[in-house]
């Protein structure tokens, strides 16, 4: 009996073929099974809200001089509306899914709070993707003080 040195070859390419897709096929499952779901979007907005907020509202400038002589404790107070804020990006937001990954686009903002001033409004595209979000691009149009 001869054997075939061509057909050993095509055993072995036809082998690592297979185990290739097998790998990839597993990759795929992976990322469909821990692109983060709208709820996990939710914490996540909140998380960056929360910071994002404190930043621009706790700082020396961010409040109007009437409302600073209110709020004793900016941080704590934005803090404790970091649910209402998670669930507010989720209203703002438009998910696209693409299986293995998700694109969130979130607008908010630009409401008037009081009289000559309005939120700023913000704009974020966010990709996430094997359990993790990774912000593609934001930006904030700085609305301020509205002239009457």
């Amino acid at each position: 009996m001869k054997l075939n040195p061509h057909g050993a070859f095509l055993a072995v390419v036809t082998t690592k073929t297979m185990l290739g897709s097998i790998v990839a096929a597993g990759a795929m499952v992976g990322l469909v099974s821990t692109n983060p779901d709208p709820e996990e979007f939710e914490r996540y907005a909140a998380d960056q809200l929360t910071r994002l907020i404190s930043d621009e509202l706790c700082s020396e400038n961010g409040l109007p001089m009437m409302l600073q002589l209110v709020i004793k404790d900016c941080p704590a107070l934005v803090e404790s509306q970091r649910t209402v804020l998670g669930r507010l990006a989720s209203l703002h937001s438009r998910r696209r899914n693409f299986g293995l990954f998700s694109v969130y686009t979130t607008e908010l903002g630009g409401q008037n709070l009081m009289p000559n001033w309005r939120l700023p409004r913000y704009g974020a595209t966010t990709l996430a993707a094997a359990g993790r979000f990774l912000i593609l691009k934001s930006e904030q149009t700085d609305a301020g003080e509205v002239n009457p």
